[in-house]
């Protein structure tokens, strides 16, 4: 058997595309060997995998679960709109943020005028 001699550099676009194909890794070995190499995700807009896989049963209490929390959040935040009603309701100015932008658009206007 020949040695082999040298070395061989791996560039970032073979590593992902090994990576793709690769189904032996675990989450952990892929994203150490994507942050080593630097080969990205494969792809932004690529849905993020189900936690609850095929089973129906543990999809549905992680969908109800998400349903708990995103109303907790509402409550806490004030959030009351949905995005259906966000389209319908009418345009706003939004405040200054603080008394001296305010004062500078108030002596603008002013002058348009």
């Amino acid at each position: 058997m020949e040695r082999k001699v040298g070395s061989s550099t791996l560039t970032a676009k073979e590593v992902k595309a090994a990576l793709e194909k690769s189904t032996t890794l675990t989450a952990t070995e892929e994203k150490a060997l994507r942050m080593r190499h630097g080969a990205g995700a494969p792809s932004k807009s690529a849905p993020l995998p189900r936690a609850a896989g095929a089973n129906a049963e543990l999809a549905d209490e992680l969908l109800v679960i998400e349903m708990q929390l995103m109303k907790a959040m509402r409550a806490r935040t004030g959030q009351t709109r949905t995005a259906a009603n966000a389209s319908k309701a009418p345009a706003r100015e939004v405040a200054p943020a603080n008394a001296a932008k305010d004062k500078i658009v108030r002596a603008l206007r002013a002058k348009k005028k």
